[in-house]
């Protein structure tokens, strides 16, 4: 318990530590405390040992701070290429506490009310995101679609999935490795706005697209 109460001070003191770190600094960082948490917590389930405890909480920093998404220099460049690619469609691209590349694509530029067929104007959008993807050989990317509160659960969580599928479908068309994809729908289980209005279920319909690399090898 000694122990793991020293693990969690010192993850408290790297998570303190990160403040004025860059992006990814900070989130390579925070991974580690956070690891440092489970691999005590690990070590001390597993027995409660000194040399478990001890061993489980730098196994976990190391992984907290290593298994995850790298923020490289080549999704930076795909971030401030799809930035400019997107300028003034709705379209938003950030890069996640992941390090994840996110693209939050609305209902206006991707998809009708009902409808998973994709949009003329966002297929120049997906053409340029392809072009980027086809050089990432590390990239896993997850597609998601969503959709708003109107109708049921059996009509708008097939709906999603279907979109996440048409984007999918669209990008390896144009070349980017199908092994590379994860899909997933939420339905209407995820908004963000207000359902009771025009303008609310016209930002829930919307298709999100994460980009992570991991560290090959």
């Amino acid at each position: 318990m000694k122990k793991l109460v020293l693990a969690t001070t010192a993850a408290a003191l790297v998570l303190s530590g990160c403040a004025g770190m860059s992006d990814t600094q900070r989130n390579t960082g925070i991974g580690a405390g956070i690891g440092a948490l489970g691999g005590a917590a690990i070590g001390s389930a597993t027995g409660g040992n000194r040399g478990a405890i001890g061993t489980g909480a730098v196994v976990g920093a190391a992984a907290g701070a290593l298994g995850g998404y790298l923020w490289s220099q080549r999704l930076e460049a795909q971030k401030r290429e799809m930035q400019a690619a997107t300028q003034g469609t709705g379209i938003a691209v950030t890069q996640t506490p992941e390090n994840e590349l996110k693209l939050a694509i609305p209902s206006d530029v991707s998809f009708d009310t009902g409808r998973s067929a994709i949009k003329p104007n966002f297929a120049p959008i997906l053409n340029q995101f392809a072009n980027s993807l086809r050089n990432n050989p590390n990239a896993e990317v997850r597609i998601i679609g969503h959709t708003d509160s109107a109708g049921p659960d059996s009509i708008n969580n097939p709906l999603s999935v279907d979109r996440a599928a048409s984007t999918r479908d669209y990008l390896i068309a144009r070349g980017v490795a199908q092994q590379a994809f994860r899909i997933e729908g939420r339905g209407s289980h995820e908004p963000i706005a207000d359902n009771n209005s025009d303008a609310g279920r016209a930002q829930n319909r919307r298709v999100e697209i994460y980009v992570g690399e991991r560290s090959p090898g």
